[in-house]
């Protein structure tokens, strides 16, 4: 069993720790040492896996542009090369092109490591692992901390070799083959002029290595330099402030496209000519549109907090199917990876936060592989006199959104959680205006007709936290605050559950 020390820093599927002082409260728990030792139980794990000897494994390793990756870096080349593992430093890097680390022709090694917190503050660093078969999954990262916990490795007598290597421009030519392959073009994006906002994470190469050698004008690009202190804005396409200086940038410079990266380049979001950012909804919409243009009646696989008018978009105007799952980009993924293995073509399964994963990419969550799909679309509606905005036009959006984060006091939060969502099932249906929508993979969603608030609502319970997070759209302005006004009405009654929010 982990005890409290490890179990801490696992994440579901990733390591998740602080690894600075900085912000109060916040103590370290993810030093060099405890990350050099998180490295060593992953290359006994990897042993385990291939039935290789410590002598015989390739890992390579890689960090964003966090102020603590150089020093964790260097323990986790340490760690591993001191159980004899070969390891291949790509230094700066971003987490979809670690993973490329293990199939791209001439690399294939047999593991990787990113260090990397994703969008999290400057203090917090992480560890995401791959092989081959993609990213590990939870029960992979338990039995890799079991393993740290347990000092369940031995030390070589000779030390395995360290080498630098920048796989970043190797994974960026790649992505330039690709989109020339599919256009037909050496410089398909000539005469576009697209802006890069990769808010000082590790996307500053795509500008650079992914757009310029395919012809397109990249003057106002910003925060392409590596700054963990993050100067400007968190880089995280969610997030308001990062929005608005990627679409102040487009407007700015009259840009045809614009495209913002979160700190390891997993996620994207995107802006388009007029400055209206291509996000959540939008984007889903927009390469649900390309894929199934390519793949008619396609599945579409994503959060459970996608709009109704997304899904009228995806089933009635593209002819496709809408398959609202659960949230977590892993839960996502893996969904898409089921129905395609019933025999159901699902080429998509993408989240509103911007994970977007697609079968041709070994259903990697990779933003720049993502925005590689969105500049091939554009390169070709270019010859037709059309721009990509137009995919679309028809998307229905809400007049309000909003999410509520209510927490639960209580040390059981599951069970309590699970309590309330089964007892608010039950007085949903005894509701007038109210209809619980059937297909329904995480908490409970509920239809609010036009007298009740004229929209939807969603309460769930946090995958890792003591919380129950609410989402309620409306098409009528007022309308969220009508829905929420009804819910508290119901959810006073439950004194461990904080609904002062509403």
């Amino acid at each position: 069993m982990l005890n409290d020390k490890w179990k801490k820093l696992q994440n579901g599927s990733d390591i998740r720790g602080v690894a600075l002082e900085g912000i109060e409260g916040q103590h370290v728990n993810l030093t060099p040492e405890i990350a050099g030792q998180i490295a060593c139980a992953f290359g006994e794990w990897l042993k385990g896996k291939t039935g290789k000897n410590y002598e015989e494994l390739t890992v390579a390793i890689g960090n964003d542009s966090r102020l603590s990756g150089a020093d964790l870096n260097a323990a986790v080349a340490g760690g591993l090369s001191n159980l004899g593992i070969t390891v291949i430093n790509c230094n700066l890097a971003s987490t979809p092109a670690m993973f490329m680390t293990t199939v791209i022709k001439g690399y294939e090694y047999d593991g990787s490591i990113m260090l990397t917190a994703s969008h999290l503050p400057f203090n917090r660093n992480g560890l995401k692992f791959f092989t081959k078969d993609g990213g590990l999954e939870k029960a992979d990262i338990t039995a890799i901390l079991q393993l740290a916990q347990d000092n369940e490795y031995s030390v070589a007598a000779k030390p395995g070799e360290v080498k630098n290597l920048d796989f970043i421009s190797v994974y960026a030519a790649d992505i330039v083959r690709k989109i020339r392959e599919k256009t037909g073009e050496e410089r398909p994006l000539e005469g576009f002029r697209i802006v890069v906002d990769a808010g000082n994470g590790a996307g500053g190469f795509y500008a650079e290595k992914v757009l310029k050698p395919l012809g397109a004008c990249t003057d106002g690009s910003q925060f392409l330099e590596p700054d963990g202190s993050f100067p400007n804005h968190i880089p995280n396409p969610e997030d308001k402030d990062a929005m608005a200086a990627i679409q102040k940038a487009v407007v700015d410079n009259k840009a045809d496209f614009g495209i913002i990266f979160d700190t390891d380049v997993d996620r994207a979001g995107a802006v388009d000519r007029t400055g209206r950012e291509i996000n959540r909804n939008r984007i889903i919409a927009l390469i649900a549109a390309i894929a199934i243009e390519e793949h008619a009646g396609a599945t579409i696989v994503t959060d459970s907090i996608t709009s109704s008018g997304l899904k009228k978009f995806i089933e009635e105007d593209l002819g496709g199917v809408h398959h609202r799952f659960k949230r977590g980009y892993k839960n996502v993924i893996n969904e898409a990876i089921r129905l395609n293995n019933e025999g159901i073509y699902t080429p998509v399964a993408i989240e509103t936060s911007g994970h977007g994963a697609l079968k041709e990419n070994y259903f990697l969550d990779d933003g720049a592989y993502l925005i590689a799909k969105l500049l091939i679309k554009m390169a070709q509606l270019k010859k037709e006199g059309k721009t990509i905005d137009g995919l679309i036009e028809k998307l229905e959006e809400p007049a309000e959104a909003k999410e509520f984060r209510m927490n639960i006091s209580c040390e059981d939060f599951k069970t309590y959680g699970t309590e309330v969502i089964e007892k608010l099932g039950e007085y949903a249906k005894s509701q007038k205006g109210w209809t619980v929508e059937p297909k329904n993979y995480e908490g409970i969603r509920v239809m609010c007709d036009e007298s009740t608030g004229n929209g939807w609502f969603l309460l769930r319970l946090s995958l890792h936290d003591p919380l129950m997070p609410l989402n309620i759209e409306s098409n009528s302005v007022g309308g969220v605050d009508t829905i929420a006004a009804a819910l508290k009405v119901f959810l006073k009654d439950f004194a461990e559950l904080d609904s002062s929010s509403l």
